[in-house]
């Protein structure tokens, strides 16, 4: 793993997988490896307070792509 200073130094990363219901976020988070994720459901006001508080970097779409094919691989086999 990494080196770091403390636990506030590890990035955090999220990633908006549903927002179609207007009371709910339903996000990826992952702290130091966008890969190795937890799923979460948070109120709309919740989530923003907790991207806040834990200064998240969204991921960008190259990210996502990259995620997302690891993760066929590791579930289906390279081929």
């Amino acid at each position: 793993m990494d080196d770091y200073k403390n636990f506030h130094d590890i990035k955090r990363y999220v990633r908006i997988k549903d927002e179609s219901d207007p009371r709910f976020v339903e996000f990826d988070f992952a702290i130091g490896h966008p890969e190795l994720f937890v799923e979460l459901i948070l109120p709309r006001d919740a989530f923003a307070i907790f991207c806040e508080n834990n200064n998240v970097i969204h991921m960008d779409k190259e990210t996502i792509k990259k995620i997302d094919l690891e993760s066929k691989k590791w579930r289906y086999g390279d081929k």
